[in-house]
């Protein structure tokens, strides 16, 4: 891939120099690039910061549409299909209802797809003169005056397909070699960005799951930076600390009623600092290879039973380098909180149950007794003991204690 940038910049500069003004200066003789290296420095990094944009790379793509002089450029990070409308990044005047009708109809008729990987041609270059017959100029271009079209696709080996137009109306002139150089030569640049927006994209799917699972577990979660400021906070530990019941936060430091238990916590949260290689360590001790997971209890006011908490070094790796990463993760637990209950039907499938057994089954997980679950579910004792009877057989437990722990620890808690 290095080798063919290279080519395409070379290509980039043969085609500056021949492509413009009939007359060459002195300098442009003696191999002076003609374009702007500002400019080109601008849409590189453009391209670069795409991933992190939203939607990504708009900037990236009215800078090249600048350059172009184009009516617009657009992306198709996910052409449109039979089974999806597609993702495209639009610039210039476009209509939604003029989008809408290439994702649902006129993309089954339009020939100019299927690029080769590293081509950039025009439409006519590619299909010939019958292009201007063609139903999608016809019928669809030609409408919002759009004369000329250029093109380049993109192919990954994870399966990534993206498809780069920009279009020229007809007042315009057609495409130059120097606009195909330009083009060529940005090519190799935006594949590796979309291929580190993919794989940002599936740490963030990676991240937002775990990050669910969390708060499904009702586990509260704080992130510190390395230097002690405040990175994120989770729904669960958001409404601990807003209850302000024993402890709450104050910017970026979480204050506790007790002073002997605040001591403790800061004391954690700094030896959890210096593990992290955040900070140094407090002497007369010794932090290597401690991996630090300390925890407490704190005391609640209102006299409900105390929160637990525990702390936790993250170690910086071998290569990060950003200071604006976790190093210090906080968890908070109210066992009084209510988990939200599982459906009925997650533990019917699961177990194999009826819906009267998944509905006692839940009811003795919540701590009720057979009788009290018996009276929630109006049933008699002796059915509800019926029921017990035929979820031990089915779940291969021997009392009801035992089926407690089977369902708190089943995957239902993440359902």
């Amino acid at each position: 891939m290095a080798a063919r940038a290279r080519a395409s910049t070379v290509s980039y500069l043969q085609a500056r120099r021949s492509g413009g003004s009939t007359a060459m200066s002195a300098a442009e003789a003696e191999g002076t690039p003609l374009f702007d290296l500002q400019q080109i420095d601008s849409l590189l990094g453009a391209i670069y910061e795409g991933p992190t944009e939203s939607p990504p790379w708009q900037s990236a793509m009215q800078l090249l549409r600048t350059q172009l002089r184009a009516a617009h450029v657009t992306l198709m990070l996910r052409p449109p299909s039979q089974d999806s409308a597609g993702v495209m990044i639009n610039t210039g005047p476009v209509t939604a209802q003029g989008v809408e009708s290439y994702e649902t109809h006129f993309f089954s008729l339009d020939p100019f797809v299927r690029l080769p990987e590293g081509e950039v041609v025009t439409a006519e270059e590619l299909i010939g003169r019958q292009w201007l017959q063609s139903a999608v100029y016809q019928e669809y271009l030609k409408p919002l005056d759009i004369r000329h079209l250029l093109g380049a696709d993109i192919y990954t080996r994870d399966g990534i397909e993206c498809r780069l137009r920009v279009t020229r109306s007809h007042n315009a002139g057609p495409f130059s070699d120097e606009d195909k150089a330009l083009c060529r030569f940005l090519l190799p640049h935006l594949k590796r960005s979309i291929q580190l927006h993919a794989r940002l994209d599936f740490l963030e799917c990676e991240r937002s799951l775990f990050a669910g699972t969390v708060n499904r577990m009702l586990l509260g979660m704080l992130s510190f930076a390395q230097d002690g400021s405040l990175i994120e906070t989770n729904q669960e530990a958001r409404r601990i600390l807003a209850e302000k019941d024993g402890i709450w936060l104050t910017g970026s430091t979480l204050c506790v009623d007790s002073s002997q238990e605040s001591r403790e916590l800061q004391r954690m949260i700094r030896s959890a600092l210096a593990d992290s290689g955040a900070l140094p360590a407090e002497e007369g001790t010794d932090n290597e290879g401690a991996g630090v997971v300390e925890a407490m209890s704190i005391t609640r006011p209102s006299g409900r039973a105390k929160l637990g908490v525990l702390v936790r070094a993250v170690p910086m790796g071998q290569w990060s380098e950003s200071r604006q990463r976790p190093a210090v993760v906080v968890f908070l637990r109210d066992p009084e909180s209510n988990a939200a209950q599982p459906s009925q039907e997650l533990v019917r499938r699961l177990f194999g149950l009826t819906r009267m057994e998944a509905q006692l089954a839940l009811l003795l997980a919540e701590g009720f007794t057979l009788d009290e679950a018996a009276e929630k579910m109006n049933v008699r004792r002796n059915t509800a003991r019926t029921h017990l009877r035929s979820i031990f057989c089915k779940t291969g437990v021997t009392r009801q204690t035992m089926l407690v722990r089977l369902l708190l620890n089943s995957v239902l808690t993440l359902g």
